[in-house]
């Protein structure tokens, strides 16, 4: 399943996003893939951030990931860029946004 998560960036913190997000430590890339988790995709539009994530089951994996140790420390540090997430509606969660449409789904009829 490809579900999508959009967050706001701390003003003033694109460069230092980027910075510290080229990589994310390998025992977080490690979580990912016990979660199911087999890829994560981070788009930025200004200060807004859109990520594209490609699971098994989204509930599931955060299930596993949420209050592991890998992930509080990687929260811990790229949290002081981001000021939170949003919902489907722009409310403050960490929820997958409404899909719209697909153009595959659409071909497929």
């Amino acid at each position: 399943m490809r579900i999508a998560l959009h967050s706001i960036l701390v003003a003033g913190a694109v460069d230092d996003y980027r910075t510290e997000h080229a990589r994310v430590p390998d025992e977080l890339a490690a979580l990912f893939e016990r979660a199911g988790i087999h890829d994560w995709t981070i788009w930025r539009s200004g200060d807004r951030l859109f990520h594209l994530v490609d699971c098994d089951d989204w509930d599931q994996a955060m299930q596993i990931v949420k209050g592991d140790p890998a992930d509080d420390r990687w929260q811990a540090h790229i949290g002081r860029f981001v000021t939170g997430f949003r919902g489907p509606d722009g409310e403050d969660a960490y929820a997958p946004l409404d899909e719209v449409w697909s153009l595959a789904r659409q071909v497929e009829g």
